[in-house]
């Protein structure tokens, strides 16, 4: 997956849709649980409304007209058509049994939706029962209501005639649905509006969030000084007032290491600058001491010869010094120019009495590349002169070209040695100044500054330099240039 798939799904479900979302599925819940809620009580207020309406009623009727109920089938009927018809809140199908006689209003097929269950609630309770049934998608209230004779003011004797009445509830059904409809279609438009305020919030919450990442990315491009505006004292506001503290401390905190840091390479600069006028006279007098120290006696020259190895030492390190700091006070140009680079590195060895045995070269030719010669030589000198004190001969430079895609082809130079390479814990910290990779290095001619004085040559051509160990044994250094570059331009 690409860098921008990726960035599109984190903003598909970023912060703002977690915002949206959260806030949409709160709403919806409290629509629905509101909804929900209204409508069962609603609903159970229609039902026990009609239900309670007909078991009194019907209780009534029973009471009222039971006793005189003829015992003919043909006078009953009539009777228990006229019951029915006074039913409420609708009319009533009305059934009456008593022992093997059955007698109707004269719908006999609705008494199906009669349950033996609800027939045997009547024989046990002589107070009558009732349930809602559903019967082919139709419901139905069923009421059983026995007869009974009050024996004594708390003694009820059933009489066995036991009346039945069947209601549809059709039209509260019909309630009922559109109880449910009105919930349902009054919260969808809710959750349509509470997008709105949910917007809003995400706004609001994001507004502040933005600008701290912009914050952020400015910080990360150096512009220290960035602060947020503060608003408000919640949460998002103590964000916002302890970034600006963080960042009014960095910016503090950077302030004081680079002006520590520039009084260092100010430092480093004036006194190489001061010790290269005297350090000029010490070596010529050296120079003439040891053209006489054969005729000297031998304690006297082998302290002459240490003078003037030391001091050798001394101006080395000068110009490393001075070197580094125009590195640091980013003075150093670049006066690149196009030159046969194998050539160049044979004058490089050549200058340095290096062509023997010592140094093995792989250099083809026809390889020309815009460099700046003075600094190309110091990166080979300083690499084979590396090579030649902390590793082991022979010495191999190998030249070459590489086609990267995408980008332009790189020029390749590698030094390699034959001694023991580089120790591990050594490789990260090989291009660090003043380094010491082994205690030999301590009193070897060099600075301490080559390979970091190397390194900022290669930038400066906008290349990378690479060590590590070869798989037989030995160090190697490679070094990568594009053969067009923008750095090589000069």
């Amino acid at each position: 997956m690409s860098g921008g798939e990726q960035r599109a799904r984190v903003r598909a479900f970023g912060l703002r849709a977690r915002l949206l979302l959260a806030f949409l599925l709160v709403a919806a819940v409290s629509a629905g649980t509101t909804a929900a809620l209204t409508y069962r009580e609603a609903r159970n207020s229609l039902l026990v409304t009609a239900q309670d309406t007909a078991v009194t009623s019907f209780r009534e009727q029973v009471q009222l007209t039971a006793f005189s109920l003829p015992v003919r089938e043909e006078g009953l009927e009539d009777v228990l058509r006229d019951i029915a018809r006074k039913g409420k809140p609708h009319p009533w199908v009305v059934f009456a049994e008593y022992g093997t006689l059955r007698a109707s209003s004269g719908e006999n097929p609705v008494s199906t939706v009669i349950t033996p269950e609800l027939r045997r609630a009547a024989r046990a309770n002589p107070h009558g029962s009732f349930e809602r049934v559903v019967k082919d998608g139709i419901p139905y209230l069923t009421i059983a209501m026995p007869t009974v004779f009050k024996t004594d003011p708390d003694s009820l004797l059933a009489s066995g005639l036991v009346m039945y009445a069947v209601m549809r509830m059709t039209d509260e059904q019909i309630n009922v649905d559109a109880l449910l409809i009105a919930a349902r279609d009054g919260a969808l438009p809710g959750l349509a509006i509470a997008l709105i305020p949910a917007l809003i919030a995400a706004r609001s919450v994001l507004r502040p969030v933005r600008e701290l990442r912009q914050a952020a990315r400015d910080m990360g491009n150096g512009r220290l000084d960035t602060r947020i505006r503060v608003r408000g004292s919640d949460e998002l506001a103590d964000l916002a007032r302890t970034f600006n503290e963080s960042t009014g401390q960095l910016e503090q905190s950077v302030r004081e290491l680079r002006e520590a840091e520039e009084r260092a390479r100010r430092f480093a600069s004036d006194v190489s600058h001061e010790l290269r006028t005297p350090l000029a006279g010490m070596l010529a007098v050296t120079e003439v001491l040891d053209e006489d120290a054969d005729g000297l006696d031998p304690d006297t020259a082998r302290a002459v010869r240490l003078v003037s190895t030391e001091t050798g030492k001394l101006a080395v390190l000068v110009e490393d010094l001075m070197e580094i700091s125009r590195f640091d006070a980013r003075a150093a140009e670049l006066n690149a120019d196009e030159v046969d680079v194998a050539e160049a590195i044979r004058k490089t060895l050549h200058n340095r009495h290096w062509a023997d045995d010592r140094v093995r070269t792989e250099l083809p030719d026809g390889i020309r590349a815009r460099l700046d010669p003075r600094r190309f030589d110091i990166v080979i000198a300083n690499l084979v002169g590396n090579a030649l004190r902390h590793g082991g001969v022979p010495v191999t430079v190998r030249l070459r070209t590489e086609a990267r895609l995408p980008g332009p082809p790189v020029l390749i130079t590698e030094v390699m040695d034959s001694g023991p390479g580089i120790r591990p814990e050594s490789l990260p910290h090989i291009f660090d100044r003043f380094y010491k990779a082994d205690a030999a290095r301590t009193r070897s001619a060099g600075s301490g500054l080559g390979l970091a004085i190397t390194l900022e040559n290669v930038k400066l051509h906008g290349g990378t330099i690479h060590a590590g160990n070869r798989p037989g044994g030995g160090a190697v250094f490679a070094v990568e240039i594009p053969l067009h570059s923008e750095g090589a331009g000069g």
